[in-house]
């Protein structure tokens, strides 16, 4: 077995679409995902998970119903299952998303933006 720490910017060199999380490493059940945003996203909740945004570089607000949250590298924030919420990025930000095997980007929206699954690089 090699033992090879897994290194961001690498990893991000790697794709340059937007809204299309691509998976670096699994845990147990749970994915961990490196994405790029720009624009706004589409309004989405997932029914049955929380969701785990980290801030890698560049600032993304996170809109709900009742207010905004806005993250700046080096900051993460815990979405709880069922909020309906809206990423919006100004500029590209890069983040990584930490969530269950399996979970569509859009939850049951469904979207032109629904990006493919499981997608490692």
């Amino acid at each position: 077995m090699k033992h090879n720490a897994i290194n961001f910017k690498e990893k991000f060199t790697k794709f340059t679409d937007h809204w299309s999380p691509r998976v670096i490493a699994e845990m147990n059940d749970y994915q961990f995902k490196l994405v790029k945003v720009e624009g706004e996203f589409v309004w989405h909740d997932h029914p049955d998970t929380d969701e785990v945004f980290i801030v890698i570089e560049g600032c993304l607000n996170i809109e709900f119903r009742d207010g905004v949250v806005t993250l700046e590298s080096g900051e993460m924030f815990v979405i709880p299952k069922g909020i309906e919420h809206k990423p919006i990025a100004t500029s590209e930000c890069k983040i990584m998303i930490v969530e269950p095997k399996g979970v569509v980007n859009t939850g049951d929206s469904g979207s032109e933006l629904t990006a493919e699954d499981d997608v490692w690089v």
